[in-house]
């Protein structure tokens, strides 16, 4: 089976200058457990995922004064669509993290998860509610 297979086409973009609290708000209204962070300014992809917005709150940071920029991933591995589910789950062990944004050519096309992945290796092939 291939990322593409895998992957959920539902991807959030958000801008570095949102707050934690507006990406959270959007996180968890679209059921998604990662932002894609576009920076004009840089012409680079980021990733702020929910483990990113949970930390910052850890640790005693202000959700609604925290950006997004300040706590964004953007030494990101991307996948391809053609990848298999075992060359996306390598590099996320090799990595150390649970989601790889996806891209055709340069564009963002989705998102595959850990729990994407394990939902289609599952024998029932049944998705679980986030």
């Amino acid at each position: 089976m291939l990322v593409r297979d895998a992957m959920s086409t539902v991807v959030l973009t958000i801008g570095p200058a949102h707050t934690l609290r507006q990406a959270a708000q959007l996180m968890s209204a679209r059921r998604v457990g990662a932002a894609i962070v576009l920076d004009p300014d840089t012409a680079g992809l980021g990733i702020l995922t929910e483990r990113d917005v949970l930390n910052a709150i850890g640790a005693g940071l202000d959700p609604d004064a925290e950006a997004a920029h300040a706590h964004t991933t953007t030494d990101v591995v991307f996948a391809a669509p053609r990848w298999t589910l075992d060359e996306a789950a390598a590099a996320m062990v090799r990595g150390g993290f649970r989601h790889l944004i996806v891209l055709d050519g340069r564009d963002p096309v989705g998102v595959v998860s850990v729990r994407d992945i394990v939902c289609c290796w599952s024998p029932s092939h049944t998705a679980v509610p986030a």
